[in-house]
């Protein structure tokens, strides 16, 4: 059953515990959004795919986009997709994770795809906000709120895109 324990896990609840203790967690919500093939168009994209610990309510879980043309592409196929197995929207956030270069060991710098190299940006963007606005420091969810609220909507569906792709520059000009 898809909802079984959807938010309950130990790694959920740990991570909502964190969360509670005043630390931002920034979590992936996977690579499971797409179950078909290369020639397949629309009909097996996955729904309730966002995976632990991006079930957990408290935490930010993002999605990937195209790196450079974000408006144009869209949301990764790939991307993992809300809601969750309980109904609540997921993910909260879309950043770049395709065609990010990072360090491979013994290999040096490569192209990787992933909701996790998306992820890597969110958590940069909170902790540029964080640096610029230390009144925030200790109050994760409201860094997860301004986040979201200073978002830009690729007009996408809710439960792919989130509140939209990450804005690091608008979100501290908000405060």
């Amino acid at each position: 059953m898809a909802s079984h324990s959807t938010g309950w896990t130990p790694v959920c609840v740990e991570c909502d515990r964190l969360t509670r203790s005043g630390v931002v967690v920034v979590t992936a919500a996977g690579n499971a959004g797409f179950a078909g093939t290369a020639r397949t168009v629309g009909a097996d994209y996955r729904d309730i795919s966002i995976s632990d610990p991006g079930n957990a309510e408290s935490v930010i879980t993002v999605g990937s986009t195209h790196r450079s043309n974000p408006h144009r592409h869209g949301v990764s196929y790939f991307s993992s997709r809300g809601p969750t197995g309980d109904g609540r929207p997921k993910p909260d956030l879309v950043a770049p994770g395709e065609d990010i270069d990072g360090p491979i060991p013994g290999e040096g710098i490569a192209a990787m795809h992933g909701t996790s190299q998306a992820a890597a940006h969110v958590s940069g963007a909170a902790a540029m906000l964080l640096g610029r606005h230390r009144e925030l420091l200790g109050r994760p969810e409201r860094v997860k709120e301004i986040l979201c609220a200073t978002a830009t909507d690729l007009a996408r569906e809710r439960h792919f895109q989130g509140h939209g792709l990450v804005d690091v520059l608008r979100a501290i000009q908000s405060v």
